[in-house]
């Protein structure tokens, strides 16, 4: 099966034609681009007086951008000096090269523990390996504690944003979706709503017998993890339960715990236009014996999915730099009309269409990688300065060596790069005969625009005519 885009470009296999239904469906939708328009210009007024704390906020850019690179060009010793570190107080640091491994793990502490519930706090990764679903069949119920992933797993959908879940649904959404799935009154205010879900959050972390988190950073010096959160839920999550599992990407390390200084207020400045989250919490292991709170036993499960193809490729490596922040998807033009559900993968927005194709499977995902503007405006916000655009550019010119492109598009396109090279083609070919072609052939184009008209004459003929004229 093959689509084009709106540019023109070939989309191959399910996902692009499922991608190609959701993001028409949304791109019309007016309600939706309200809502999200509202939601991230609440966000567009609030980034830039967090920004106002850094004196030379590219210069901090870049000192951020050098100390991942670090990180991620030692990622072999990082990681091992984190694994013995960490695991000198206590913990247990399991090496999953796949979702199915880390899953497989999962349920092996499950079954030890007889876990009947389990308490999450928000994780993108635990979305990637699809988590949730898995607890669910081996008859283990999972709840979701941090309130935007509580309302989406009320809605029975996975997280709309990286660092806002719930961000396409309005107050009203959320105060009916409220009413019936929690037999409560309609139309409650905000503050009501919150409380509500604090009530009944709060019951199951006594009753859970494993808590679940991710992990903003893990630092390899000391031998610890960072969460961060505004809700508290991270804390309840990994200190009530005795036991406690971290599911982490490998590229989340941080050389040392002094990093934390420079990307705690940068992912809090970019990710929601705070100086400092709520809550920031270093985690090194389970409770210790001078200790008088904290889970007796903790696992760190290391997930490599797909990342280490990305670290083996020297030019989308630098994807790796990534600390989820956010910013380039309220930045993204595209993302802010087809919005979160319609890329179809845990990863969204530019980020998403970068690291998706090599993640999984470049044939298959490529078509995210030609869902962009090319506007370059999600490097402008990036707080590492990681050139996504660029890279969006990179997977494309890879699917092509990789002879993932259609044979009618490679034909086109050598038709194209022959002519350019020969002024009489081009003379040739214009007028009438492009504007032939292009509203012909390319339907996706014509389709939501007007028939393009292309001048009768190139500017090479009337330059030879008009200095025809005065010689």
């Amino acid at each position: 099966m093959t689509n084009f885009t709106a540019t023109g470009k070939i989309m191959s296999g399910k996902t692009a034609s499922t991608f190609i239904a959701k993001s028409t469906i949304k791109a019309s939708n007016l309600d939706h681009r309200r809502k999200i328009n509202f939601n991230i210009g609440k966000y567009n007024a609030v980034v830039p007086q967090g920004k106002t704390q850094f004196n030379d906020l590219m210069a901090v850019r870049e000192h951020a951008k050098n100390t991942k690179w670090n990180a991620v060009e030692h990622l072999d010793v990082m990681l091992e000096t984190f694994e013995k570190n960490i695991s000198a107080r206590g913990a247990k640091v399991i090496w999953a090269e796949t979702a199915e491994d880390a899953l497989k793990e999962i349920g092996k502490i499950c079954k030890e523990k007889n876990c009947k519930t389990i308490v999450k706090s928000k994780s993108m990764v635990t979305e990637e390996i699809h988590l949730n679903k898995f607890l669910e069949k081996q008859g283990i119920e999972s709840i979701e504690t941090d309130l935007g992933e509580y309302i989406q797993q009320l809605d029975n959908e996975p997280p709309y944003h990286i660092v806002t879940p719930a961000m396409h649904k309005s107050k009203e959404d959320i105060a009916k979706l409220f009413a019936e799935k929690l037999n409560v009154p309609d139309g409650l205010s905000p503050q009501q709503l919150t409380l509500i879900a604090r009530e009944k959050l709060r019951k199951k972390y006594t009753e859970a017998e494993i808590g679940i988190t991710g992990a903003n950073f893990i630092i390899a010096d000391t031998g610890s993890i960072s969460v961060t959160e505004n809700e508290g839920n991270g804390r309840l999550s990994s200190g009530f339960p005795k036991t406690h599992i971290v599911i982490t990407g490998i590229e989340k390390v941080l050389p040392s715990i002094n990093d934390l200084a420079l990307f705690l207020p940068l992912l809090a400045t970019f990710g929601t236009g705070q100086k400092l989250t709520v809550y920031n919490t270093i985690i090194s292991g389970p409770r210790q014996k001078n200790e008088i709170d904290g889970p007796e036993e903790m696992y760190v499960i290391l997930l490599d999915n797909g990342r280490t193809n990305l670290l083996a490729n020297d030019k989308a490596r630098e994807a790796l730099y990534c600390i989820r922040c956010g910013a380039c998807l309220n930045a993204c033009p595209v993302y802010k009309n087809i919005g979160g559900h319609s890329y179809g993968t845990t990863y969204s927005g530019p980020i998403g269409s970068v690291i998706t194709p090599q993640l999984r499977n470049l044939k298959e995902w490529k078509h995210l990688s030609y869902a962009s503007s090319l506007c370059g405006n999600c490097t402008e916000v990036c707080p590492v300065r990681i050139n996504l655009h660029e890279l969006l550019l990179e997977n494309r010119h890879e699917s092509v060596v990789e002879g993932d492109s259609p044979v009618s598009e490679r034909v086109a396109w050598k038709m194209w790069k022959v002519a350019s090279l020969n002024r009489s083609m081009m003379n040739m070919a214009n007028g009438n005969l492009k504007n032939k072609v292009v509203n012909t052939m390319f339907k996706a184009w014509t389709k939501h625009r007007a028939d393009l008209d292309f001048s009768q004459k190139t500017f090479n003929q009337m330059w030879k005519e008009e200095r025809g004229k005065n010689s």
